[in-house]
């Protein structure tokens, strides 16, 4: 199906048994639980995914089995986290044969590249599939800066179509516009800068704790694209401490253990994470659990 590049595209869990094999079955339940609260699609094996916690194969099965479970209820989208350019292109052309609608690519792991080979990388990934391609951003985790100039110079590959904005620098929304107009579709790819993407011209947002509320940060999505502004401060405000849990380094663990304490999930995370404990834990607890406590009514219906 084609990919309508707006609204809420979770960052997926992927869910271990206690044994860390990955949990098909537990996986496609929560995938559910989101499609049926209204996201507008889904994007599997992102940072919250653990992509590369997941051996090759391991991969392109979560991929068929979501692919034949979702059955074009929403665009199914897959990260692609390689450690060369040469496997990300192997692994963009195998994930187009799964059915998947389109690519999340990021740069090249572990080896923090330069403009010209970050550059290079995109190219070469673009090339080798057919799929339209969200481009992730995020040097705060990865290390590696993809500049509104340097999407310029990419602006002649017609497959990179959208920008996932994780710098934590918001204005560079507005930067990629005033350099680019149109030309790129942009997320939001920090849960707690998502309403001031919005207001700077954002059209999506690839969420984090969406997979422990989903109601409601649709709900908070629909207001704020509706320009229903105080209502979506209202939520906006209840949520933010649970949203920057999204900004650590133990995100994946902090998310899962909201998943869990939501009953959406296990907090199993395969090694080398392992699940919060001590003080640590009881800290992400209490934001969770003042966060359910409080949390607010929904839906809200939105003309």
């Amino acid at each position: 199906m084609n990919v309508d590049w707006h609204g809420v595209f979770p960052a997926a869990c992927t869910h271990f048994r206690a044994d860390e094999s990955l949990d098909l079955e537990a996986t496609m339940r929560h995938l559910d639980v989101m499609i049926d609260a209204g996201v507008h699609g889904l994007i599997l094996l992102g940072t919250v995914g653990e992509n590369c916690s997941l051996e090759y194969s391991e991969k392109l099965e979560l991929l068929r089995t979501a692919v034949a479970h979702v059955r074009g209820r929403v665009p199914v989208l897959t990260g692609v986290a390689e450690c060369t350019t040469r496997l990300a292109c192997r692994f963009a052309s195998d994930a187009e044969k799964t059915g998947v609608d389109g690519l999340m690519v990021l740069p090249g792991m572990v080896y923090k590249s330069a403009a010209a080979e970050t550059v290079a990388h995109f190219r070469a990934v673009a090339r080798a599939t057919t799929l339209p391609i969200l481009c992730y951003n995020n040097p705060v985790s990865y290390g590696v800066d993809i500049t509104p100039e340097m999407f310029r110079d990419l602006a002649d590959e017609e497959n990179l179509v959208a920008i996932k904005e994780s710098s934590e620098n918001v204005r560079r929304v507005t930067d990629l516009v005033n350099l680019l107009g149109d030309r790129y579709r942009i997320f939001c790819g920090v849960d707690d800068l998502v309403l001031e993407s919005v207001l700077l011209g954002a059209v999506g947002w690839v969420a984090g704790l969406v997979n422990a509320f989903p109601a409601q940060s649709c709900q908070l999505w629909e207001l704020a694209t509706a320009g229903r502004w105080e209502e979506a401060r209202a939520i906006y405000r209840w949520f933010t401490p649970l949203l920057h849990l999204d900004t650590y380094p133990k995100l994946v663990q902090y998310i899962k253990l909201a998943v869990q304490e939501c009953g959406l999930g296990s907090e199993m995370v395969r090694a080398p994470r392992l699940p919060v404990s001590g003080e640590e834990r009881e800290w992400v607890l209490g934001i969770i659990r003042r966060g359910i406590e409080s949390c607010p009514n929904i839906p809200v219906t939105v003309s």
